[in-house]
This record gives structure tokens, sequence and C-alpha cells, in this order.
């Protein structure tokens, strides 16, 4: 059989809006992935992915296997932790967390034995396709696994259908478009065959016949690696895309749009048009929970910056202190001014080295002055509608911005302020120095409480006008059956 690899060129993804930005790559490229050992003590949040925060099954001073799970699932939106490490948990606690920018958060802390004893119930799946595609999506979420491009959304509930009867398209998003970012085009160049598999196992679990893997046409070396793979695989459902390399095409509705040339209706998902989108992190991460066993307790962190002596990508286990990662790479340099987790588009400023690394931690930046874009004194909006134009969702920031600052919650809603994917283009091109993108950020949870109660209210005042329909009816019939009484004695 002689096989075809179909591939896409895609020169514009995301139209006329997004930036061209050096994507400052090449420092963290240089070398091989490094194995970095884990540490004496490990800190693991509870609330390290999206939904609900885990919930401890264990206590303090419970040891623990290698790869074992310690906590469940909070809701239907959560996911499973597990032990990176064998040990003994030692508290359970709050401590300060990097994703929240060093507030704290509840943690269970393990002391490392050093002895990498495995948890024995871990066992590789071997063949996936004797499971039922829902019995997969389950074993999937028993694995820890969430979104590794940053979201951590939970890896089961995107790929579990609620209409069996739907058709989906999977796209694997290796774009990694925002600057200094590295970790997915390392991880395509050095395990391109677990991203392969990875995806194959999540079109049986979604029962999808296409799989679109995407990747900028800036990354040769991973393209190689990525055409090499698909290629020993010769599954005709597997293809690639090349993208352009505007900031910011690798995110979600961008890559939709450039890929299925459908968007993704305001307040809407992926999978209201068809499709479902993974990071090929995730695709690798599930090759590993079903080829070996493996859970969900480790990944790949760029560490970059002209703060650091040696910029490289290194496979951390979570709960992992930055430090470590920076010693790893040589520590810091003079010119060290900004801990970044994260790109220098998106990532939060870190208040400290200490905090630990979580599933969402893709980049540790260090920066200098010099790759500090200097914010200077914020003026008020010259309505040049520069941000307009950069917006990759089409959104008006400038009008955002006047009702954020006035706190006009409906307004926010009806100009779309939900569907801001907080990507910084509009805080770069602002010439009045405006921090729009850290306002909107802010101003988001008030807006989804203030929806959340109009629809509580709407719900409440649906219920009252039934209860009082419904007593009506009750006195009307009441009244009828009384009339008809006094008529029958008449």
């Amino acid at each position: 059989m002689t096989y075809s690899l179909a591939t896409t060129s895609i020169d514009n993804p995301v139209s006329n809006a997004g930036l061209q930005l050096d994507s400052h790559k090449d420092i963290s490229t240089q070398q091989p992935i490094r194995i970095l050992a884990p540490p004496a003590e490990l800190v693991l949040p509870l609330d390290q992915h999206a939904g609900a925060p885990a919930v401890p099954i264990v206590n303090v001073g419970d040891i623990v296997a290698k790869g074992q799970p310690i906590a469940k699932p909070g809701a239907t939106l959560s996911a499973w932790l597990h032990s990176p490490v064998s040990g003994t948990v030692s508290a359970i606690e709050l401590r300060a967390t990097a994703h929240h920018e060093g507030a704290s958060a509840l943690s269970i802390v393990i002391d490392n034995d050093g002895a990498e004893t495995l948890y024995a119930d871990n066992v590789p799946l071997g063949n996936y396709e004797s499971l039922a595609p829902e019995a997969l999506c389950e074993h999937i979420a028993r694995g820890g696994i969430v979104g590794l491009g940053g979201a951590v959304f939970p890896t089961a509930v995107k790929l579990t259908r609620d209409d069996p009867e739907r058709t989906f398209n999977l796209i694997l998003n290796g774009a990694e478009c925002e600057p200094y970012i590295s970790c997915d085009d390392m991880l395509m160049r050095e395990r391109a065959r677990d991203i392969v598999l990875g995806a194959e196992i999540m079109l049986y679990a979604v029962q999808a016949q296409r799989c679109v893997i995407a990747i900028e046409g800036d990354k040769p070396q991973a393209e190689a690696a990525m055409r090499a793979a698909l290629t020993e695989a010769a599954d005709p459902r597997l293809e690639l895309a090349i993208l352009g390399t505007e900031y910011p095409a690798g995110g979600e509705r961008q890559l939709i749009a450039a890929i299925d040339q459908r968007e993704v209706p305001s307040g809407g998902l992926p999978q209201d048009v068809g499709v479902i989108c993974q990071n090929v992190g995730t695709a690798a991460a599930v090759t590993r929970w079903i080829v070996n066993g493996e859970p969900l307790i480790s990944r790949i962190v760029t560490v970059t910056g002209d703060g650091v002596q040696q910029p490289g990508n290194v496979e951390v286990r979570f709960g992992t202190p930055i430090n470590k990662l920076i010693s790893e790479c040589g520590g810091y340099t003079d010119a060290a001014q900004c801990l970044i987790m994260g790109g220098s588009m998106m990532g939060l400023a870190m208040p400290r080295d200490d905090l630990p690394v979580v599933k969402g931690t893709n980049c540790i930046l260090v920066a200098s002055a010099a790759e500090l874009q200097p914010r200077a004194h914020e003026m008020p909006c010259i309505r040049c509608g520069e941000c307009a134009q950069a917006c990759p969702v089409a959104l008006l920031p400038m009008e955002l911005h006047f009702h954020t600052c006035s706190g006009d919650f409906d307004p926010l809603a009806r100009l779309g302020l939900l569907d801001c994917i907080e990507c910084g283009c509009c805080d770069y091109v602002c010439p009045s120095q405006i921090p729009l993108t850290q306002r909107f950020r802010q101003i988001k949870p008030a807006l989804i409480e203030h929806l959340d109660r109009r629809l509580r209210a709407q719900h409440y005042r649906e219920r009252f006008e039934t209860r009082n329909a419904r007593i009506a009816t009750l006195e009307s019939d009441r009244r009828a059956k009384l009339e008809a009484k006094r008529m029958k004695k008449e």
C-alpha cells in the first residue's frame, strides 16, 4: 500500500488580525530535552486544572507510591491528581502557588523518599480498542490528563460525546505561537510517535474520522519529525496543516477558523461546530498513560530568557519549585529582572521563585530589562482603533475598556468581553499604554457573577409566575366545582 501524507498550507490563519512577533525560540531549542530529578519536597495544589478543585483521598502520614492517586475529581469538571514520586504525605495545607501569582491554594505536600516505587495498579492498557469509547474516556480521566497547552481543561470531558450520533473532527494544536515558549516544538522533534499514537487513541475515543495536526511554518525540525511519524503510521485519517506565524495563530478559535473554516459562536464551544481541539503535549500524555501506565505526573517546561545561563527545555515532575529548574539551567545571570510563568504575551509575573510547577506551567521566562516592554505612564484613550485592528477575536477593546472603567456589565456582555482570549495584542499596540488585558481579566469574574445573578433572577421569576399560574388554575377549578355543586342543588 502506498501512503500519501496529506498536507495543508495555511498562510493567513487569522486573517488581518493578530501580530507578527519575534519568536525568541532559538535560544531554548539548541539542546535536547533534559530530565530533571525530582526534589526532596513536592507541593501539589488541588486546583491546578479547570473546574472544581480535586478532593484529597490521602491523609497526613500516608505512604504513597509514584503514580498513586492522591486526590479525586471534586465535580464533573475536575481532574484526578497523582503523586509524582514515592514518599510520605507530610502536609495538606494552604501553600503559595504559581498559577495564582503567589496566592495560596490547598495543596498536598509529599516528602520524596527517593525510591521511585511505582504504584502497582497503574498498568498499561494494551489494546485500547478493547474498551468502548466511553470506557476509554473514563480511563483517560483516571490518568489525571488535562490540556497541556495552558487551559488545563480535563481532557476526558472534551472527548466525551453527549450525542453518539454526532461526528467531530479533531485538531491537535502544535502551533505554539507565543514568543519564547518551545516545549511543544521540542516534544514534536523528539517524541513525534507518541503524539501520533495519542491522536489515534483520541480519534477512537471520540469516534472521529479526521485529525489535523497544526504546526507553524517556522518549526522545520518539528515538521520533519511529524511528517516521518505520520508516514510511519500510514493512517489516512491523519494530516498535517502548516500555519502562518501570526500571533495568536495557535488560539483554539483561530485554529478552527483556519483549518475548518468554521466560526465558533460567541459564548459557544468548539464542540458546537463539530470540532475538538487538543494540544500535542496532551496527546503524548495520553500515549504514556495508555501504553506505559504512567499518569500525568510531569511535563516539559521551557526555561528561557536572557536572565538564565543555559536556556533549554526540561522535563519536570509537578510540585517541583521553579528555582530548581533555573538551577538545572545554570542559574540566573546578572541581567535577570523579572520572573514570568508563561510567555511574554500571556504570562504571569511571579513574586518569588520557590513556587511549584503545576500542570499548566509550560514556560519559565527569566526576562532581562531589554526583553521587557517598558510601560510608560498611562494616557487617555485616543480612539485610534489600533486595538480593534489587532484583536484576533474581532472585539472592540476601546469600547470594552470604556465600560470596564464604568462597571457597566450589560454592555460588556453585549460587546462580548467573555470572548476575549486575553492574548495581549491590544496591550501591545496601544499607544496610550493602557493595560487593557489586565483590566479585562480582572472584571471578568464580576461579569460572570452578574450574568449568573441575572439568570438566577430569571429562573426565580419563572418559578414564581409558574406557581401563581398553578394557584390560579387550582382556584379556578375549585370555584368551578363549587359552582357545579350549587347548580346541582338548585
